[in-house]
């Protein structure tokens, strides 16, 4: 029997509240660089709005819970938006929607600065288990940035690769962590650099005792891509079900996956709130459509991040998720 794990990418939108304090407060995503009232009052108010999804996240009864990443303003690119050795300059489309974030300029070494396992640390305070972390994929991590230190493609890479292992080195205990990893849909690496991809997503894997979810939307994963991100050592490979049901089906289909899977069942984009008996159709209509995989566990989630939606979708999305948790699928 196939087990379903409900959970989320994170990523979430920050509660109203949050919005409207956080709104008066000026540059928060680098706390250092505030006077101590200022910097005081933006720290309690990630923390309260921290506290309040992790017990909204219990409340609707999910498997995973995650920090919430309510302080990634520049989203994914985040990690390195805060760190010293980066600059942050324009302003940059956000993949291809509305969303914007500043282009982070790596000017130096990066090296672990502490900043996601601090977070981690936080959130552990308020779960007791089913701890997930979240983190960028060293690949999709890369192409949001600049490189003006390293020199060339594959240094980048490997230098991003080394900074996310060194992060999640530092991060307290956690059951699952997901790698989100657009990037490899969206700009897909060619030759050569969809196998540095997959020996990155490896080092960042290899540094914490978890099991690791790569996931990826925004469409199905070209195959020479997918069978390289296989070749990682992974225990779940994402699949978006909202965007590209068929491409995906169709990858697993012929080149087969990781024993686990998640598979992106709710649209992180869209306020249309699925019912759970749409998602466990969504479910079961996959593991139909690849019998000749024998799945442990399915991570049932939304296909992108969260912060799209207005809070009381985003909301009903959490619970719809959690009515399909700890359930089975028959084999």
């Amino acid at each position: 029997m196939t087990r379903i794990r409900s959970t989320t990418p994170g990523l979430y939108p920050l509660p109203d509240w949050a919005k409207d304090e956080l709104s008066d407060l000026k540059g928060h995503q680098k706390e250092d660089l505030i006077g101590g009232d200022e910097a005081d009052a933006t720290r309690d108010a990630y923390e309260r709005a921290r506290q309040e999804v992790i017990e909204r996240q219990q409340t609707a009864g999910l498997d995973r819970i995650v920090e919430g990443q309510l302080r990634w303003d520049d989203m994914l690119a985040h990690p390195l938006a805060v760190h010293d050795n980066v600059e942050t300059r324009g302003i940059v489309r956000y993949y291809d929607n509305n969303n914007f974030y500043r282009e982070p300029v790596v000017t130096g070494e990066l090296d672990a600065d502490g900043d996601v396992a601090g977070e981690l640390d936080a959130a552990a305070e308020h779960v007791d288990e089913g701890l997930q972390a979240v983190l960028p994929g060293p690949y999709s991590l890369a192409d949001l940035a600049t490189d003006e230190h390293y020199g060339d493609e594959a240094s980048f890479q490997a230098a991003i690769g080394e900074f996310l292992a060194g992060e999640a080195a530092e991060f307290p205990d956690v059951e699952t962590l997901f790698l989100l990893e657009p990037s490899l849909v969206t700009s897909p690496p060619g030759d050569g650099a969809d196998e540095r991809a997959s020996e990155a997503i490896d080092e960042v894997a290899d540094a914490v005792a978890a099991d690791v979810v790569v996931h990826t939307y925004w469409g199905a994963l070209e195959e020479k891509v997918h069978a390289h991100v296989l070749d990682a050592d992974v225990d779940a490979l994402g699949y978006d079900l909202v965007s590209e049901p068929d491409a995906n089906v169709y990858n697993v289909q012929e080149y087969g996956t990781t024993d686990d899977v998640a598979l992106g069942l709710v649209d992180g984009q869209n306020t249309l709130v699925e019912t759970p008996a749409t998602i466990r159709e969504r479910v079961e209509w996959f593991t139909e459509q690849t019998p000749a995989q024998d799945y442990g566990t399915i991570y049932a989630t939304a296909n992108t991040e969260l912060f799209y939606l207005p809070v009381n979708k985003f909301e009903a999305k959490l619970d719809a998720l959690a009515a399909v948790g700890q359930t089975e699928v028959p084999a």
